[in-house]
């Protein structure tokens, strides 16, 4: 399953657990705050200055491995 811009980070939590260690990892600390909740990946990556595709592609490396 490839990981998109538009999931929200709960949807994305609630798929693995493991992803919240991933974003945090990236500059993301908040995972757990109501805010990042209802938040798309896109718009939470905007909001802490990540670079989005180098992010989607940490989440997507870790999907792929998931599926081998």
């Amino acid at each position: 399953m490839a990981i998109s811009k538009d999931m929200i980070i709960a949807d994305l939590i609630a798929l693995d657990p493991n992803y919240a260690a991933i974003l945090m990892a990236s500059g993301m600390g908040c995972v757990g705050c109501p805010s990042s909740q209802g938040e798309s990946i896109e718009q939470a990556a905007y909001v802490h200055g990540m670079d989005l595709d180098e992010l989607l592609g940490r989440l997507n490396e870790y999907a792929q491995t998931k599926e081998a």
